[in-house]
């Protein structure tokens, strides 16, 4: 079993996904295109495309903050489904991005790798919250996944990903897991922050490791540029258990990682940050 920490090289997220081959056991496949811009100090729709197992909703918008909620119809994502999300956000617009659920990463039964790409560009003074809900991983699992965000020189973004292995609720471990979980952000086409996660073995017994995850099970990754980050560490490190960090990177950028044992107790961990740091509530599909 392994695990590496590493910088990645750009691979092409946004790319269109090309179908399962003939022969091949059925796979889900889903795409979303979605394009906002402003008018009338507020946020529209410009342009929304969605097929297969991916739908978008926009329980809020045409106003100032706006909301857009991804559905995987599948019920989950399992080896060989390929997910694809592309999105561009025109300048001043504001706009939330998340998932109706935590999305559940199956088990594969032939060794295949299911593949889910992510590819925002946000424009001059716009602002991106990206907030999916957790990623649960399954016992083995296989997945390959890519966020790529590229941010204008006065744009503004929150991140937050969270990888949850197993639900420890139902005494679930796991033992056989391929993870490969990349983000790249971007300003003006420059590197801004760089992560990748390569895990590949028993996953239960890496995050057992003190040097690890000292026998949590659950990780979250937030990353926030805006000019007031560095005015806003105090607070948020006052926010933080002894199992979370946060720093600033360079000037105007802060990243945090938690651990804790189980996705509620990081969900609890994560929503006064993510309000204190968004000024607004969260979207009622992250509420407890």
């Amino acid at each position: 079993m392994s695990l590496d920490i590493f910088s990645h090289d750009d691979n092409a997220p946004g790319n269109a996904i090309s179908p399962p081959s003939v022969g091949a056991p059925p796979r889900a496949v889903g795409a979303v295109r979605l394009a906002v811009h402003a008018r009338e100090s507020a946020t529209h729709l410009a342009g929304l495309r969605q097929s297969g197992c991916l739908k978008c909703i926009l329980p809020q918008v045409f106003r100032a903050d706006a909301e857009a909620v991804l559905i995987n119809t599948s019920g989950g994502v399992t080896g060989g489904d390929r997910i694809d999300v592309v999105a561009q956000l025109g300048e001043d617009t504001r706009l939330t991005l998340s998932t109706q659920a935590a999305e559940r990463i199956y088990r594969t039964v032939d060794g295949s790798t299911a593949r889910v790409r992510t590819a925002i560009d946000v424009a001059a003074r716009a602002d991106l919250r990206w907030l999916p809900q957790e990623t649960i991983l399954f016992d083995r699992a296989r997945l390959s996944r890519d966020l790529t965000i590229d941010l204008a020189a006065e744009a503004r973004l929150l991140l937050c990903e969270t990888l949850v292995f197993g639900r420890a609720a139902m005494g679930e471990r796991v033992h056989r897991l391929h993870l490969e979980d990349r983000i790249a952000v971007t300003r003006v086409g420059a590197p801004l922050y760089r992560d990748g996660i390569r895990l590949s073995g028993d996953a239960h017994a890496l995050m057992a490791r003190q040097g690890i995850g000292d026998g949590t099970g659950a990780v979250a990754t937030l990353v926030y540029a805006a000019p007031e980050a560095g005015a806003m560490l105090a607070q948020v490190r006052a926010l933080l258990p002894t199992t979370a960090g946060a720093s600033l990177r360079s000037e105007g950028l802060m990243v945090l990682r938690a651990l804790r044992e189980d996705s509620l107790s990081l969900r609890r961990t994560l929503i006064p940050v993510l309000e204190l740091l968004s000024g607004q509530p969260l979207p009622a599909v992250w509420r407890l």
